[in-house]
């Protein structure tokens, strides 16, 4: 029991005894009854803020603070907090406990209202609030925040808050980057002592106070992109992810529309980037006003805004993005003229159930958008269903979308396009003959140097597999085998594939592991090309046994493997390397000769070499 409480109860006591003594000597039904019961009631002085008695003067004697007791007790106490309330409750019980004060109050200026809005907590844990205006120019609370001065005002009846007790006060301005937010006010009759402390601690708890704004101003906009004020990429995403969900549970569709503000790169280089941010901010409000209720959208990249459009299939998304577009066209800025975009459209369920996918796809529309440019002067608007995957201009697409977003979605382009090219349903001879070439031009040109080697060496396979007369049936698996004889190079580093010197022996040996790896991580999990793995895997056997991977020798190395590995070596041989010139047809075709028998087949040697002339060396 503190002394306050010690104090007021004997008083209380004294009181009782007093008026008991004297309604029995007046009144005998006062004895021990309910009277004597109702007397004790009206005159208790207990602490209760909604008597007078709690204004009892209080006082103490000054005792000197222990520094290290209560700076162990701060760091107990101040950290690991969240909100201004749990700091302000620490720091009460500090001031409380530590320096036997009274009560504790912040008051932090409203801006807009003009006034410092001031809560209380006493001793024993009663909360007040009281507004102050800046207005009370008399009010030391006021005066405190204006001068940006501590004060020590004698009494608290400045607060207008009848059930504290009366004492001194220290008002303390809270300073936060070199601006006054309010005041801490300090209950303390030795307030005058420990005024330094105070506003040690009032600007602790200002900056506090910065950091939750600044940390609450920051996750309101942290989904907001700054000069547009749509979504930014986080919150679109965010936002898709939801919208799929729903779509998901309540089996509908929705579209997402992608568009690629055309030539701004060109703009920001020419006319400058602020040039180029008012033709964005012009894109954004066009689409916020021409948006339907429940659509969103995102500044997606740099000059990318995307739409996210639920319960809306790919005709209606088409519809939205043909009005967009014509109504951007009709927007002139000056020194740049009417605002031309690419669209790509991707849907749900229809494109893909995935969402990167989905994105990727929809990305890759506004590629194909891009390449195609306009016709009647309004962009061309691309759906993921209006294109072959496997056609130039789509292949391309998919690469560009891909390489540029490989460190966001973690997607090898040539990893995505095996298991693209694996799930393909083959419908045709012709089709898989497409798919299979852009493959191979797609594994092809992740090596400079070897640009159009395996249409050469498939070529060649061909022309050597028709001079042996074999039927028809082998020699189109012969030229698919060539094909794709270095599919394997897909899962090779770029820094060894693309080395311009001679490898190392490590080098070699990651080289090496390409036949394993097109036969087994590409071939094997498509069952309509299973039959070329005995080309692919074993082209790089040798007739003596020294080749890889599997050593093979003589007959027991597969008879098509055998007539691309000549195709193969003759194309190394008269191609341009980083090392060395590409060698004539006769050069060429003497190397072969001294091989034969050791390295190659001899007899299939000796065919090669008489249809190499007329072989055509165009690589």
């Amino acid at each position: 029991m503190d002394n306050k409480r010690q104090l007021l109860d004997n008083t209380a006591s004294s009181k009782k005894n007093v008026n008991m003594a004297s309604s029995a000597a007046s009144n005998p039904m006062a004895g021990g009854g309910i009277i004597a019961r109702i007397n004790a009631l009206n005159n208790k002085t207990t602490p209760n803020k909604l008597f007078g008695a709690y204004n009892t003067a209080y006082k103490t004697t000054y005792k000197p603070v222990d520094y290290m007791d209560l700076i162990s007790s701060m760091s107990m106490s101040l950290t690991n907090k969240s909100s201004l309330n749990s700091l302000f409750y620490s720091l009460h019980n500090i001031y409380v406990m530590k320096l036997n004060c009274l009560f504790t109050a912040y008051g932090m200026f409203q801006e807009n209202s003009n006034y410092i809005n001031v809560k209380l907590t006493d001793k024993i844990g009663g909360t007040y609030s009281s507004r102050i205006f800046i207005s009370e120019t008399d009010n030391p609370v006021v005066e405190a925040f204006t001068s940006n001065v501590p004060l020590i005002s004698m009494d608290s009846k400045f607060l207008n808050i009848p059930y504290i007790q009366s004492t001194q006060v220290a008002i303390v301005p809270m300073h936060s980057v070199n601006k006054c937010i309010g005041v801490m006010l300090i209950g303390d009759n030795y307030a005058k002592n420990n005024l330094s402390l105070y506003s040690l601690l009032a600007d602790y708890f200002a900056l506090f106070a910065n950091n939750c704004d600044l940390v609450e101003k920051v996750n309101a906009n942290a989904n907001i992109d700054a000069l547009t004020q749509l979504n930014n990429h986080r919150g679109f995403q965010e936002i898709l992810s939801n919208e799929l969900a729903k779509a998901e549970q309540t089996d509908t569709q929705l579209s997402v529309i992608m568009m690629d503000i055309n030539n701004i790169s060109k703009i920001n280089r020419e006319l400058g980037h602020a040039k180029g941010d008012e033709v964005i901010k012009l894109v954004a409000d066009k689409i916020k006003q021409n948006i339907r209720g429940g659509d969103f959208a995102g500044r997606y990249g740099g000059d990318e805004i995307a739409i996210i459009m639920p319960n809306t299939n790919t005709d209606d998304a088409k519809y939205m993005a043909e009005y967009l577009t014509y109504s951007l066209s009709c927007c002139m800025i000056d020194d740049v003229g009417p605002v031309k975009v690419s669209v790509g459209i991707a849907s749900y369920p229809e494109s893909s159930l995935d969402q990167e996918k989905l994105l990727i796809l929809a990305e890759q529309a506004m590629y194909i958008s891009q390449a195609k440019g306009y016709k009647d002067g309004m962009s061309a608007i691309v759906s993921s269903m209006d294109f072959n995957f496997w056609d130039d201009m789509a292949l391309n697409s998919f690469a560009e979308v891909l390489t540029k977003r490989h460190a966001q979605v973690g997607i090898n382009f040539e990893e995505e396009l095996v298991n693209k090219f694996n799930n393909e349903n083959i419908i045709s001879h012709n089709h898989l003959m497409e798919m299979v070439t852009s493959l191979a031009s797609a594994i092809d040109a992740k090596d400079t140097y070897t640009k159009g080697h395996s249409s050469s060496v498939s070529r060649y396979s061909e022309a050597l597999a028709n001079a042996l007369n074999l039927p028809e049936e082998d020699v189109q698996r012969i030229k698919l085998g060539a094909l794709l004889h270095d599919v394997g190079k897909i899962g090779i580093p770029e820094n060894v594939l693309r080395k311009p010197t001679h490898l190392s022996d490590e080098e070699w040996e990651i080289m090496k592991q390409h036949p394993v790896i097109g036969a087994e991580k590409v071939l094997m999990p498509n069952e309509a090309l299973r039959d070329l793995i005995p080309i692919v895997k074993y082209h790089h056997e040798r007739w003596d046994g020294k080749g890889y991977p599997e050593n093979l020798a003589g007959t027991d190395i597969p008879f098509e493997a055998r007539i691309v590995s000549i195709a193969d070596a003759y194309h190394a041989l008269i191609s341009d390397r980083p090392y060395r010139k590409g060698m004539s047809v006769q050069k060429a075709c003497e190397i072969l000769k001294m091989g034969a028998g050791i390295q190659w087949d001899a007899d299939l040697v000796r065919q090669f070499i008489q249809i190499a002339p007329s072989i055509s060396t165009i690589i």
